[in-house]
């Protein structure tokens, strides 16, 4: 007879038997949850794509852009030594303050020499006009003697008269009678003379008064040399041209330089603007006047206000070195880029801007 098998409740195995069950359970009341949490992300996501889509309608935006200013060179216009600088690089200087001046000496006895020279031509002046003086007063001399001569042959012709008459009579002899008609020849032949002498002067008055013309000519022609020499001197001494900060110095005390050497950069402090890059296909709707949003990577919890000033006639490529030719052969179409000014509207003191910081405009083009 069989024994009955006893089975130890230790060993016993049905409750492991219900352990895929439990799991099963726990797997489903969590996929709820992830439904859950997948359904929001995409509502999320959703809205703000939406959101990003809607803003993208409604603006243009680029990152090549930067901050622009006025930059002076600061270039000299005549040679010579360097006898002081009197500022030093990021110095804020007003417009008129002395940057550098040269030694003046050779440019002093160049006004000095040009002030000689206009004193000579002025004597010279003075002098032709009293040549003219003088000129006149022969041509008054000749024509008194004219009228000299006239008054004695106006006499003459009356003693003629009578000594013919006396003659006739045989009262005055031939010798006298003929000695009268000699005299009057003499007067003639003398207003004649005197007649010439006031042709005479009369040129000379003619080329007195031309001395004086030609005199006063080399009198400017010696005022402008003056001028340009004291202008010149002026240059020995280089003024700020306008407010700003001192940039790039590159000049010390004895240094010999030249016209057109550049010997720093004035950056103006008081005005600045911004040249953005623009895609060509992003220019449609882009029109002046629009407003933009500056954000300055200097300041990146500070946000600038601006509007669009003008848009550039040409793309920034036709004003490179060597522009495109799109008529060699080997055309690769590249998407151009337009500068557009936009000048600032709002500004903070405490984040002042400076050229060439890298910003990103967000024009509101709808």
């Amino acid at each position: 007879m069989a024994t009955p098998v006893q089975h130890d409740p230790a060993v016993a195995t049905p409750p492991a038997a219900y352990e895929p069950v439990v799991e099963e359970q726990t797997g489903r009341s969590k996929r709820p949850f992830i439904l859950i949490i997948l359904a929001l992300a995409l509502l999320v996501g959703g809205y703000f794509g939406w959101q990003r889509y809607q803003f993208g309608q409604a603006h243009e935006e680029t990152d090549d852009a930067q901050v622009e200013g006025d930059v002076y060179p600061i270039l000299p216009r005549v040679t010579g030594a360097v006898l002081e600088v009197k500022v030093e690089d990021n110095q804020r200087v007003k417009k008129g303050d002395v940057l550098v001046t040269v030694d003046p000496a050779d440019y002093q006895q160049r006004v000095n020499a040009a002030e000689a020279a206009l004193a000579a031509a002025q004597a010279n002046v003075v002098a032709a006009r009293a040549g003219v003086g003088t000129a006149q007063a022969n041509v008054g001399a000749a024509r008194s003697a004219i009228g000299v001569s006239d008054a004695n042959r106006a006499r003459l012709q009356k003693d003629l008269k009578r000594s013919e008459f006396l003659r006739k009579e045989d009262i005055i002899p031939q010798s006298e009678y003929d000695a009268v008609q000699a005299n009057l020849k003499s007067t003639s032949a003398q207003r004649a003379t005197a007649q010439q002498q006031v042709s005479v002067a009369q040129q000379q008055v003619a080329a007195a008064q031309q001395q004086i013309a030609v005199a006063e000519a080399v009198v400017k022609q010696r005022q402008a040399d003056l001028d340009n020499a004291k202008l010149q001197l002026s240059y020995t001494t280089i003024t700020a041209p306008g407010n700003g900060i001192v940039s790039k110095k590159n000049v010390q005390p004895g240094q010999n330089i030249s016209p057109n050497q550049q010997l720093m950069g004035l950056v103006a402090s008081g005005n600045t603007w911004i040249i953005a890059n623009f895609k060509e296909t992003q220019l449609e709707n882009m029109r002046e006047g629009q407003p933009v949003s500056v954000e300055v990577d200097a300041y990146p919890n500070q946000e600038f206000e601006g509007k669009i000033e003008s848009l550039s006639a040409a793309t920034g490529a036709r004003f490179a070195l060597l522009p495109p030719d799109n008529a060699s052969g080997n055309f690769v179409k590249v998407v151009q880029r337009v500068p557009v000014k936009i000048s600032l509207t709002k500004t903070d003191p405490d984040h002042p801007l400076r050229a060439g910081m890298s910003v990103r405009a967000i024009v509101k083009v709808k």
